[in-house]
């Protein structure tokens, strides 16, 4: 499967399909019993391929009035890896469903939180394909 392939298949509306805008709402009322106080905006984004590689990354934009910095994301990749709401596993599951054919998903992981700027952290997810 080419660059071009890959783009579409995992377009923003696809991707917002596997991973929607609210589960972020969701993921907050789940650990505070409010979606107000979460600090952030969870969204699943295709950053290409390489090899037997597919790369996404969660980015974690800042809500307005709210600190980003200020939480505690460096410890994200172990909590989204078994939380539920973010079923990560899942949205694995999804991406390979989506592969039709074209590969198998043999693994995935979540890389460590990166700070890209003050308003936006990424947790990278590497799906690997046999």
């Amino acid at each position: 499967m080419d660059k071009t392939n890959f783009d579409k298949l995992f377009s923003k509306e696809n991707l917002t399909r596997i991973f929607p805008n609210n589960r972020a709402d969701k993921f907050f009322d789940a650990l505070y019993g409010d979606s107000s106080e979460g600090a952030y905006d969870i969204r699943l984004v295709f950053g290409g391929h390489a090899g037997n590689e597919l790369r996404f990354e969660f980015h974690l934009t800042q809500r307005p009035g709210k600190c980003l910095a200020c939480n505690l994301t460096y410890g994200l990749p172990q909590v989204f890896s078994r939380h539920p709401v973010i079923d990560v596993r899942g949205v694995v599951e999804k991406i390979g469903q989506m592969m039709d054919g074209h590969g198998k998903v043999v693994e995935w992981k979540l890389g460590n939180t990166r700070e890209i700027s003050k308003n936006l952290h990424v947790i990278p997810l590497t799906v690997v394909l046999g």
